[in-house]
């Protein structure tokens, strides 16, 4: 099967996805849900934008009863911004069914999420923490899940979540379907496996799944002092008008934030120390608007599925790697084009070496010309693991206005 409308749905979901235009499915749909409507474990390796929420909700809307006052579905998610985002994909699948879907997370009042759990919801999506919260209140029954999803299972690894989802896991019925996530696969993440799935299949999507191949991968070696007014250069030049912009810490996210305001640059911060209800608010003004720089932490490079990201900027590069990936897989969201820009300091060149030898994708140098922007991967040379100018006269590898 490779189209949504071969799949052994009924009329209610066929008729949704007809009107959100779903035709092609992406590879780990195809895979996972004829799979998950067979009634078998799953463990799908698969990064946010690519259909993974897609490959397990619809399987569940199809195979659930939406008459049954008991919650039979748990999605299990690291984050808050996820929890909303996949009740909200959930909620979008299932329009034209009568399912009631609730988000649960902390930094949102329990009490307002006891009285909604008492109006009998089918599907709950949660982040550990309040989960277990309503566990021990006891305003939250699992006896009756049937279906269980662990979702960025190695992002709640990394979290600390083990022992969290190890409590909640205790409360859910064993005879049930789990489904485990996880955009990369380490030793942790199949030991979960082993221990709470009976003989999963294993769907093992390319890790190049972030579609590399459709986002253009450029950098550009500054000076630490001018890295500002190169990043307005580039903006300008290049003519962005929205892209998220990620930066090492909170405390410079905040400094750029103001620096790009004090330029009359339409711009929002993003990071762990704002209140829920600031974050949910930068996060509606982004999806809203066309013309809006986000200037965030990591905290929004793993699990947010915003849509029209045209440019992902990296005003610092990433220390580890992988996140230089996750990142960057904010653009180019289910099979559009988008690009990524690196901005790199002489002293961050082995960081960026790293990252380049982990994809077989080319990445483009952006250097300095007075007639504008242009590539030339034999302009630097490296020294000392940094790189300088190749040029004697020591030409300044920055992007100028033209």
């Amino acid at each position: 099967m490779s189209q949504f409308d071969e799949l052994p749905l009924g009329p209610d979901l066929k008729k949704r996805l007809g009107e959100l235009k779903f035709i092609q499915m992406f590879p780990i749909q195809a895979e996972a849900i004829p799979t998950i409507l067979g009634g078998s474990d799953v463990i799908g390796q698969a990064h946010t934008g690519t259909g993974k929420t897609g490959a397990y909700a619809l399987p569940m809307l199809e195979r659930l009863s939406s008459a049954s006052l008991n919650t039979e579905a748990l999605v299990i998610v690291p984050t808050r911004e996820l929890a909303k985002q996949v009740a909200e994909d959930i909620q979008s699948f299932g329009k034209y069914t009568s399912f009631k879907v609730l988000p649960v997370y902390g930094g949102q009042s329990i009490e307002v999420q006891i009285e909604k759990l008492r109006r009998k919801v089918q599907i709950i999506v949660g982040t550990p923490g309040r989960l277990i919260d309503h566990l021990r209140r006891r305003s939250l029954d699992l006896s009756h899940v049937k279906l269980l999803v662990l979702d960025e299972a190695d992002r709640m690894l990394e979290m600390g979540f083990v022992e969290d989802v190890s409590f909640i896991l205790e409360h859910i019925p064993r005879n049930r379907q789990t489904c485990l996530f996880s955009a990369t696969m380490p030793e942790e993440v199949l030991r979960i496996a082993e221990r709470y799935m009976g003989n999963p299949e294993k769907i093992l999507i390319d890790k190049d799944e972030i579609a590399l191949d459709e986002i253009e991968q450029l950098y550009c070696v500054v000076e630490q002092r001018r890295k500002f007014k190169t990043l307005c250069e580039l903006i300008d030049q290049f003519k962005i008008r929205r892209a998220i912009i990620f930066c090492g810490t909170k405390l410079e996210t905040d400094r750029l934030t103001e620096q790009l305001e004090r330029r009359q640059y339409p711009t929002l911060a993003l990071h762990a120390d704002l209140t829920q209800s600031r974050r949910d608010y930068v996060m509606d003004r982004f999806e809203r608007g066309s013309a809006l720089l986000l200037v965030a932490t990591d905290l929004a490079a793993r699990g947010l599925d915003i849509e029209k990201v045209d440019y992902i900027i990296n005003y610092d590069v990433p220390r580890d790697p992988l996140m230089y990936f996750h990142r960057i897989g904010r653009t180019a969201r289910a099979g559009n084009h988008g690009t990524a820009i690196t901005l790199v300091t002489y002293e961050e060149g082995w960081e960026l070496e790293e990252i380049r030898s982990m994809t077989n994708t080319y990445l483009k140098e952006l250097v300095e010309k007075s007639s504008g922007l242009f590539t030339d991967e034999n302009y630097f040379r490296r020294e000392n693991s940094k790189w300088v100018p190749r040029d004697e006269n020591g030409l300044r590898p920055l992007i100028e206005r033209v």
